[in-house]
């Protein structure tokens, strides 16, 4: 999820020597989000200490210079602490499952691909097309990994994830550059075959991986 839309955006903006550091620093700062929820979620900081602090360091070692080299990047921030906080909210509630959750994490992802543009000194605008047919990517596998995973016997969870993919789709047809269509179409198509299949995760995983390649490509050309 983290990497898609930062892919998708470097498409268009074309690759500057600051994405490294923000890479490594997206890189860092997942791992800290994750215990830094996990010490919200259990009230126990001192047992993800360590992690916090060495993942914590990361994330400002390699973020400091490119926010030194493009403030305008520190425009982002609240609507990153915003979502964070929905995500604490969450945890905080022992319910760091829930649908709205994951999509908060989503949207952290995509607002990723924006920063993908400023930091190559390229209007956020330009990578808005890609970092949207990442986004609708990214809800759906959420959706769809539910259906066979968490709320494999849920009807309704397939319905809404067989809605979402089949708007998408249509959506992609109208609207999307051919590649992309075709893609979403194909998403659509697993969307409906796998929901309430017995398959292990690291295969959904595998599957969902694959999909994510897909769509980089149809983005890509």
């Amino acid at each position: 999820m983290l990497l898609l839309p930062f892919l998708a955006a470097l498409t268009v903006t074309g690759p500057h020597p600051l994405h490294l550091p923000l890479l490594g620093a997206a890189l860092a700062g997942y791992p800290l989000s994750y215990f830094g929820l996990q010490a919200v979620k259990t009230g126990r900081i001192r047992r993800v200490r360590p992690h916090l602090v060495g993942y914590g360091l990361a994330t400002v070692a390699l973020g400091t210079p490119v926010l030194v080299a493009r403030p305008a990047t520190l425009a982002y921030a609240p609507i990153f602490v915003a979502l964070a906080a929905v995500n604490a909210g969450y945890a905080r509630r022992r319910r760091d499952r829930a649908f709205v959750n994951d999509l908060a994490f989503v949207a952290q992802c995509g607002l990723l691909g924006l920063v993908v543009a400023t930091v190559a000194g390229v209007p956020w605008t330009n990578v808005a097309g890609v970092t949207v047919v990442a986004l609708g990517y990214l809800v759906g596998t959420v959706v769809h990994v539910k259906t066979m995973i968490r709320e494999r016997d849920s009807v309704r969870y397939r319905w809404v994830s067989w809605t979402y993919h089949a708007v998408v789709a249509v959506a992609g047809a109208l609207w999307a550059p051919v590649p992309v269509a075709v893609v979403f179409a194909v998403l659509l198509a697993r969307a409906v075959l796998l929901a309430g299949r017995r398959v292990a995760p690291m295969r959904v995983g595998l599957v969902e991986t694959a999909c994510a390649l897909l769509v980089l490509a149809a983005v890509a050309l």
